[in-house]
């Protein structure tokens, strides 16, 4: 369903991707692991649009990326990048208030629902709720587009170990329910193992190993092994 096909991406002379090449398939949810720095959040960029690859192309559903993906996505960002000025409703339903929806407030507790939170946040403002509490809000702003793409910008980012479970169980669960095509950026080896079906590593712009979250543990390539294992010395951290 997603194709990035030899891609590069630099900025003046810092080459960030250099000849990405990545296949997801309808209904499939990868994760994409790597170190800070390696190239993942300009990969999501490249995908949305907000930025231009140097060279390559990416296609979704056979089609060129050629402008605003935004009306068959669905974006869970890293800080949620909630609106302080708005209520919790308002949040989700931005959408449909562009639209003059007068329906916005009932489908955003609907929404709210679906993510587990009650209708009584409905009305409270993003700095009344916890982060596990705004990365639910974030979801459900992200589900209002019916997406059926989902892209997550390190979903468990500042969250205590079990709001992060509890997190990476509320995606895993919406995906399948909803049989969505899901791309999730991260350095959580915890996320991966509970959301992927299958997962990716980048280094210096590249994939360099793709495989299941079983052969994580059972790979003996380098790559892998050095992550995740966290060995200091490996071809990671050799430039």
């Amino acid at each position: 369903m997603i194709l990035f096909d030899n891609i590069y991406k630099s900025f003046g002379q810092k080459q960030v991707l250099q000849g990405l090449n990545l296949e997801i398939m309808k209904g499939e949810s990868l994760v994409l692991l790597g170190r800070s720095g390696t190239g993942k959040s300009v990969t999501l960029k490249c995908l949305l649009g907000l930025l231009k690859p140097d060279k390559g192309h990416i296609k979704i559903d056979d089609q060129p990326v050629t402008k605003s993906i935004n009306d068959r996505v669905g974006m869970l960002f890293q800080s949620s990048a909630l609106f302080d000025s708005l209520p919790i409703w308002k949040n989700i339903a931005f959408r449909f208030l562009e639209r003059r929806d007068t329906n916005a407030m009932q489908k955003a507790i609907d929404l709210l629902d679906k993510v587990g939170l009650s209708p009584g946040v409905a009305n409270q403002y993003p700095s009344e709720l916890s982060g596990g509490m705004q990365k639910r809000v974030g979801l459900a702003r992200a589900l209002a587009a019916d997406p059926d793409i989902m892209l997550f910008d390190e979903p468990t980012t500042g969250l205590d170990p079990i709001s992060a479970k509890q997190i990476n169980s509320l995606i895993a669960n919406l995906r399948k329910e909803r049989g969505s095509t899901s791309l999730t950026i991260t350095h959580d080896l915890h996320s991966a193992r509970q959301i992927a079906d299958r997962v990716a590593l980048i280094h210096n712009g590249c994939i360099v190993w793709t495989g299941s979250t079983n052969e994580l543990d059972t790979s003996e390539i380098a790559y892998i092994r050095q992550f995740v294992d966290c060995q200091v010395e490996g071809p990671l951290t050799r430039g």
